[in-house]
């Protein structure tokens, strides 16, 4: 299968915490298939967004390959990455209100997980194709700071590095009147929560021509 653009993400190994979260969302990203989503009124409309990039966590957001790399370097540049890259560890992961959406989030000290982003980021930025020049236009609408501002010219997305926040999305934005609903509800739903949370591995993941995301491949961190 051909993709239109790459990521590197968390997604969570076989088990109870990647079954909530296809259920939850529809979308079994795993597997590169729909899911079926828990019976909730309005749920379909509350997780649209998250919906196409299925449950994970954010390392290296999407990007286009640039002119004369393949999917095959990127894949090898990534096993390779893994092999010398640590597995990192917190303290555990909590249910979060961040804004007006809801997302799963790091416990304690994140260091290490923050670690194992920049290293993404960085070290596979000479695969991604430059930011278009709408594409520059379109976030920098969004009231960046003047670090965000730069780092979106630099690493083609502007809450990296520094402004890196690991999370789990798992709503779009919602009413605010709505929020503490859609709390409980996934509430009631989630599975145990790990404590502590570790990232042991990191997933190459594609966007369809459907423009849903996938897991192209995992790589375990440290070999």
């Amino acid at each position: 299968m051909s993709y239109s653009r790459f990521a590197l993400y968390y997604v969570f190994p076989d088990g109870a915490l990647a079954e909530f979260g296809s259920a939850w969302l529809g979308w079994d990203i795993a597997q590169g298939r729909q899911a079926n989503q828990f019976d909730l009124a309005g749920l379909p409309d509350a997780t649209t967004a998250p919906r196409k990039y299925g449950f994970h966590g954010t390392l290296k957001p999407p990007f286009r390959l640039v002119n004369g790399c393949t999917a095959q370097d990127l894949q090898a540049a990534v096993a390779e990455l893994a092999e010398r890259c640590p597995m990192a560890e917190c303290e555990g992961l909590q249910l979060s209100v961040l804004g007006r959406f809801l997302a799963l989030t790091p416990l304690g000290d994140t260091a290490a997980v923050q670690r194992v982003a920049e290293t993404c980021v960085r070290d596979l930025d000479h695969f991604r194709a430059p930011a278009t020049e709408h594409e520059i236009a379109r976030r920098m609408k969004a009231g960046l700071s003047e670090r965000q501002r730069s780092q979106l010219l630099q690493w083609g997305y502007p809450y990296v590095m520094e402004d890196f926040r690991f999370h789990i999305t798992l709503t779009a934005r919602l009413p605010k009147k709505e929020i503490a609903t859609w709390v409980e509800a996934v509430e009631h739903h989630l599975p145990k929560l790990p404590a502590p949370f570790t990232l042991s591995e990191i997933a190459l993941c594609g966007e369809r021509e459907d423009g849903r995301f996938e897991v192209i491949q995992r790589y375990a961190l440290g070999g």
